[in-house]
């Protein structure tokens, strides 16, 4: 490749097949922007936010598998990439991150903006290293892109300006850069290991996570076989809720009683594809097999009786002629009928009734995947859109879900839905952003208007930051520092140009809903929704009983008695 090293770079990338970088300009990235401007064969997506163009990045990552890429200038430019890196990092997806650095010749000097970005990205990155000479750049951009691939995270380029804009070396790139991803099998030992396990259990729960993509009509398959209810994880829940019989829900902060109680009710638990951190939601008694592709996670979380490595679907095929018939089902029965009890109850709290309010934030989500798209792409931020997200949208084998669900960042939605909307324009993308979520980031419908993706952001406006305040209480602490005293988003964003409306009464939540999804453009709907709204989790423990008592007491003490009587009646007189 002939020119700049700045050229070879962006040829690379273009070979590599990437279509799109997020960023911001700057003038250590002067190089790179030229040469896209002048090749004109990947498009550069401005974000109003380099965090935005790594969680964008991600997002693109995450949806369509392919090698996505976000650039950042030096200094602050590139150190306002690594939250987002993070996220992708902990999400496992694959990410190219160019990082823009100082002069080479002014390193080490305490040059203006001067960082060191080899130290600072290492932690959430499988590869980063700093191109010095031209000659370095095509094995660092090589390695760097299959590590991003091969290893499923991030790989970083530190490309100081001054080097990008000298002659390129002779040196070239390989002309195969992204190799086809393996199937891992597992060995024949543990197949046969795996199915004496099964074999000998008698009341079976299947815990799915995001390793179970691809494997549904595989699911279904074991899940007939062993006559075993099947609990997903959050990650897990667009592979796997969607026509499957054998599902009974959440477990976890955020899920239900019906899967915790098939995790705690079974004598053998079979981990499929899932990293699910919350050890005190595993069953203490039952004995444990775990399927992973990556072996580093086996045992991770919770001790394991059996540890198999391999692709979760090419091992439930191996696995399936060995199960023996005739199984027992009264513990996938019993389990169906409790998961249909809990289910019955969420759904009646998710209920709207004209001049009746605020808003259940549960009603809210359920009109939304009522009327979202059947092939919609959904976001949801950290905090309580991810409970009603995970509660209330419904899956179908075509709509998909993001979130910060490893990392946990908040505003992770609209950041997410601006990569989700440029990777798919002809898709609907649905944001459920947080108010908290939403103003901290809120720069970044500005990006919305601006490249035209008309992504709808479904704000659930409560005036606090909820999760954190029901942490606070269930600690039994006075909640602080948790209002937001938010302005009409809606009006915001009409001003600006875009579709914008306030709902704060529950009759007219379908018809808003209806013309911002119609509407084509950015759209960005502030919904008024219950602040008190108990989102309870599957099991309420006697620490959090006595958090609440406390809280109860320190609310009379400190005159906030109103609240208790509030929150009685948001939760009890429906």
């Amino acid at each position: 490749m002939a020119g700049t090293v700045a050229d070879q770079l962006v040829g690379a990338l273009e070979l590599a097949g990437v279509e799109r970088i997020y960023g911001i300009v700057g003038d250590s990235l002067n190089g790179v922007t030229e040469s896209l401007r002048q090749r004109d064969k990947i498009q550069w997506i401005h974000t109003r936010h380099e965090e935005a163009a790594a969680f964008a990045a991600g997002a693109e990552a995450h949806l369509t598998g392919k090698l996505a890429v976000c650039c950042g200038s030096c200094g602050p430019g590139n150190l306002h990439l690594i939250n987002g890196l993070f996220d992708c990092h902990r999400n496992r997806v694959p990410v190219l991150a160019i990082a823009a650095h100082i002069p080479s010749g002014e390193i080490g000097s305490g040059y203006f903006q001067e960082t060191h970005p080899q130290e600072l990205f290492r932690e959430c990155s499988h590869y980063v290293e700093m191109v010095s000479i031209p000659e370095q750049l095509p094995r660092l951009l090589e390695q760097a892109i299959r590590h991003a691939i091969h290893k499923r995270g991030v790989g970083v380029v530190v490309l100081p300006g001054d080097v990008a804009l000298k002659a390129a070396s002779e040196i070239k790139v390989s002309r195969e850069l992204v190799s086809p991803l393996p199937k891992i099998l597992p060995q024949e030992d543990r197949v046969g290991a795996l199915a004496a396990f099964l074999n000998d259990a008698e009341k079976i729960t299947i815990l799915c996570g995001s390793g179970c993509a691809g494997s549904h009509d595989d699911l279904m398959a074991l899940g007939k076989a062993l006559q075993a209810p099947m609990v997903h994880a959050i990650r897990g829940k667009e592979h796997v809720e969607w026509d499957n019989p054998y599902d009974v829900g959440m477990t976890g902060l955020i899920g239900f009683s019906s899967g915790y109680r098939a995790m705690l009710s079974c004598d053998a638990l079979l981990m499929l594809g899932t990293d699910f951190p919350y050890r005190q939601f595993y069953p203490s008694d039952a004995k444990i097999a775990q399927v992973d592709i990556d072996g580093a996670n086996l045992g991770k979380r919770t001790p394991i009786d059996l540890g198999v490595v391999g692709d979760v679907k090419a091992t439930i095929q191996a696995v399936l002629p060995h199960i023996k018939e005739g199984r027992n089902s009264g513990h996938l029965e019993d389990c169906i009928a409790h998961y249909e009890e809990a289910r019955k109850d969420l759904d009646e709290l998710a209920t709207g009734r004209p001049g009746q309010k605020p808003i259940h934030p549960q009603y809210v989500a359920k009109i939304v995947s009522e009327q979202a798209a059947d092939d919609a792409i959904f976001t949801c931020d950290v905090g309580t859109p991810t409970i009603w997200a995970a509660r209330y949208l419904t899956m179908n084998g075509k709509r998909r879900l993001l979130g910060s669900f490893n990392h946990g960042s908040m505003a992770n939605a609209m950041m997410q839905a601006i990569g989700a909307q440029a990777a798919y324009p002809e898709r609907q993308v649905v944001a459920l952003a947080g108010d908290g979520g939403f103003g901290m980031m809120m720069g970044e419908f500005l990006t919305l208007r601006q490249l035209g993706l008309p992504v709808k952001v479904v704000i659930f406006n409560n005036g606090t930051l909820g999760f954190v305040e029901m942490e606070m209480k269930a600690a039994g602490f006075l909640d602080t520092g948790v209002e937001l005293d938010n302005p009409d988003f809606g009006k915001i964003a009409s001003n600006a140009g875009l579709f914008g409306a306030r709902v704060e009464d529950p009759g007219e939540l379908e018809g808003a809903l209806a013309s911002a999804f119609a509407y084509n453009g950015p759209a960005i709907i502030d919904v008024v929704t219950n602040r008190l709204e108990l989102a309870m989790p599957p099991q309420v423990t006697t620490e959090m009983a006595k958090g609440f008592s406390l809280y109860s007491l320190r609310a009379i003490i400190n005159g906030r008695g109103s609240d208790l009587i509030e929150l009685a009646r948001s939760n009890l007189l429906r």
